[in-house]
């Protein structure tokens, strides 16, 4: 699969990130886990999108993530190609991303992540203190 740079993606999909990251470096488009601070892409091993009703996802994106209390948010942003997304809800499993190309998620503090064709889970990821709570980004 083919790889674009940072600045490249921003010159492509207007989101930025913070000045200090490298808009020279490739960003990788990858088809297993990964993570972008509190948000985990899980590969749809169970097949979720097979009975979610979802939606087109904007060449302008979506928030998957808001940005709430002075957080990030996490834009998920499709190529051009069908991408389609099945929020869950709410709570710790966000949604279900299909996507037939390349789509990305962009986080102005982490950059911008790379995410192979295919079916996956969108989940935030938790911590337990006192009690259990989303992780804040």
């Amino acid at each position: 699969m083919g790889t674009a740079t940072l600045g490249e993606l921003i010159g492509r999909h207007g989101v930025d990130v913070l000045e200090h990251l490298d808009r020279q470096v490739e960003v990788p488009v990858l088809d297993g886990l990964q993570f972008q601070g509190d948000l985990a892409v899980i590969p749809d091993l169970q097949n979720l999108a097979a009975d979610r009703a979802a939606q087109e996802v904007p060449a302008a994106g979506i928030a998957v993530i808001e940005a709430v209390g002075g957080g990030h948010e996490h834009r998920l942003l499709p190529t051009g190609e069908l991408t389609m997304f099945a929020p869950l809800g709410g709570g710790q499993d966000l949604g279900v991303l299909v996507t037939t190309a390349p789509a990305y998620l962009a986080h102005p503090e982490h950059g911008y992540l790379g995410i192979a064709p295919g079916s996956y889970l969108l989940r935030r990821q938790r911590e337990q203190a006192d009690e259990e709570r989303l992780v804040a980004d």
